[in-house]
């Protein structure tokens, strides 16, 4: 079964922004690990940012609106998608990217939990992928309402077996 792996919204405005993510530094260590797992296993990486509108902090072009240098994404290599709504599907030729790397099991990893992270979860298994939702590789930050902990635990809970399997990075063989 053909595997991708699909980076969601690691940008520098939101992960070096004014709210810091929960256990940032680890989740990005584990999304690093399964790059570089990727690129050794020669498993596509796809990755995409969330783009704001024109005066933004992640408007187009802007330095928050970038990709995390820590991931060392190459362009020559991976593909980089910009998306302006929390799917990362929706108006974006990702879907078709995928079916034409005949991609079966979408590794999804990055943040928000709450957003980009649960509705593209959902929106792959509408489309006929196996979502494998990496437990320990997505985060979020805290609202007024809920620390990020108890987010990600609940998002874990509520995607996993209806809408993903998840898995830890550890156990991530592609």
């Amino acid at each position: 079964m053909s595997a991708a792996l699909l980076i969601i919204d690691m940008q520098v405005g939101l992960f070096h922004g004014p709210e810091k993510p929960h256990d940032g530094e680890r989740v990005l260590a584990n999304i690093q690990r399964l790059i570089a797992q990727a690129r050794e296993r020669r498993v596509p990486i796809f990755a995409v940012r969330h783009t704001g509108p024109t005066g933004s902090a992640i408007a187009p072009g802007s330095p928050y609106w970038q990709a995390l240098p820590a991931l060392e994404l190459n362009a020559e290599t991976d593909t980089l998608l910009d998306k302006f709504r929390p799917n990362a599907f929706h108006d974006t030729d990702l879907a078709q990217q995928l079916n034409a790397a005949q991609v079966e099991e979408l590794y999804l990893v990055g943040m928000k939990t709450q957003f980009c992270i649960d509705s593209t979860c959902r929106a792959a298994a509408d489309l006929g992928f196996k979502p494998l939702l990496v437990a320990d590789a997505h985060t979020c930050t805290d609202t007024a309402t809920l620390p990020a902990n108890a987010i990600i635990a609940h998002h874990n809970a509520t995607l996993g077996g209806a809408f993903a399997q998840l898995i830890n990075s550890a156990e991530v063989t592609f």
